[in-house]
């Protein structure tokens, strides 16, 4: 069902605006070049879910690693294409005020109830976000220090009440340009290391592990590729925005092809050996531990920056929208008690890739687009916007079942 010229007369719709021509367009607002887009978008997607990717390969055989990892890329890119199409639609023809973000979006598309979807999976998957760094962070330092991991979790919950209790992260804020440097180079030195190792061991390797481990791969690759969120940002502060869609997709290929390249060097390192968290198949050098310590302070400071949309929907439902210290404080709390509950890290990288990351990454873009354009698309496009709705919802309940068994299992 497409929207009319009326839509934006509706009590649930964004209000509209009328530009004044005295007033420049883009004002002093800085807009970004291509290169600096293609950046941001990599800082935006790439982060430590690729550190669960050669476990996944495992599981999956590197060859189905690799086409899935490829399929989910191309299909993540094309749902933030529908987001940034149906936002253009809405600002420009229907003359809605700005859509600034996601949840705008739903609003004016889905009126209060689009909102509250898009909040409720923001909400549950940057807290997933948080308790994969938590798992992460606490396997990795018991993988240093012999050490039971309710310890390290349990001993970093009063500084991580603290830093959660800041009402402004802005000083933070440079502490995301460490978190990057240190990413980016812990992926160089671990596929150095993978390669060497590789070159002396040469192990046995699969590379299709059936489709009983299809769900998994699915999931983690998901959780990998999530940054729908960022797009419409993304785009607004594009200052080419003809050429977007193609700096987005050369982005995204080259985030493909560097997954790839990590999952297939990490699996073909150490075979059926790989961990869950690859730093910790590099040994007890003093390279592979500076990565590894490096990558949990990153995490660390990380952690209250992601939390962040989580305080902002929660203190807006329950405290309207006024400070609450202790709704925080019971929010971190009971993140840290989830991270204790799972042993495994890639497992719980499954977990939330295949049930809130396929829902936000998948079907709500291909939803709104389909409400928004429905009445003017040819028949392949409504058939293409219901397939990924119908398969993204497939996907997201079987995959939870999936990986809900995967983590049982293991605590079994």
């Amino acid at each position: 069902m497409g929207f009319d010229n009326d839509a934006s007369s509706s009590s649930h719709a964004l209000p509209t605006v009328t530009a004044d021509p005295s007033v420049p367009l883009l004002g002093a607002v800085p807009r970004s070049s291509l290169p600096k887009t293609f950046a941001n978008v990599f800082i935006a997607i790439v982060g430590a879910g690729v550190l669960g990717l050669p476990y996944a390969f495992k599981r999956t055989g590197w060859a189905a690693g690799t086409l899935m990892l490829i399929a989910v890329g191309a299909l993540t890119y094309h749902c933030m294409m529908l987001l940034a199409s149906t936002r253009r639609r809405l600002e420009h023809d229907l003359e809605y005020s700005k859509i600034s973000s996601f949840g705008d979006l739903g609003l004016a598309v889905a009126g209060p109830a689009g909102r509250l979807a898009v909040d409720i999976m923001i909400v549950l998957s940057q807290a997933g976000f948080c308790v994969g760094y938590l798992i992460f962070i606490g396997n990795t330092l018991t993988h240093l220090l012999p050490y039971p991991k309710s310890l390290f979790i349990g001993g970093i919950l009063p500084f991580q009440l603290a830093l959660n209790s800041i009402r402004t992260l802005t000083h933070l804020a440079p502490l995301s340009i460490f978190a990057d440097i240190v990413d980016i180079a812990a992926m160089a030195v671990v596929l150095c290391q993978d390669a060497a190792i590789y070159i002396r061991r040469q192990p046995e390797l699969t590379a299709f592990g059936g489709p009983s481990v299809i769900l998994y791969g699915f999931g983690v690759a998901v959780y990998a590729f999530e940054g729908i969120g960022m797009v419409l940002p993304l785009e607004a502060e594009a200052a080419d925005k003809g050429k977007f869609g193609w700096t987005l997709g050369l982005s995204m290929g080259f985030i493909s092809l560097l997954y790839a390249a990590f999952g297939v060097f990490g699996y073909a390192a150490f075979g059926e050996d790989t961990a869950d968290i690859i730093t910790t198949n590099l040994g007890t050098g003093v390279i592979p531990i500076a990565v590894q310590i490096g990558l949990c302070v990153n995490l660390f400071f990380t952690f209250p920056i992601m939390m962040n949309p989580v305080y902002e929907v929660a203190e807006r439902w329950a405290c309207g929208k006024r400070y609450c210290i202790w709704l925080r404080w019971a929010t971190v709390a009971m993140v840290s008690l989830l991270a204790l509950l799972v042993p495994n890290f890639t497992d719980f990288l499954s977990l939330v890739g295949s049930s809130i990351c396929c829902i936000l990454g998948f079907v709500l873009p291909a939803a709104f687009h389909l409400k928004v354009y429905g009445s003017e698309m040819v028949w392949i496009g409504v058939i293409t916007d219901a397939a990924i709705i119908v398969v993204g919802v497939v996907f997201a309940i079987s995959g939870t079942y999936s990986s809900v068994m995967e983590i049982f299992s293991v605590r079994v």
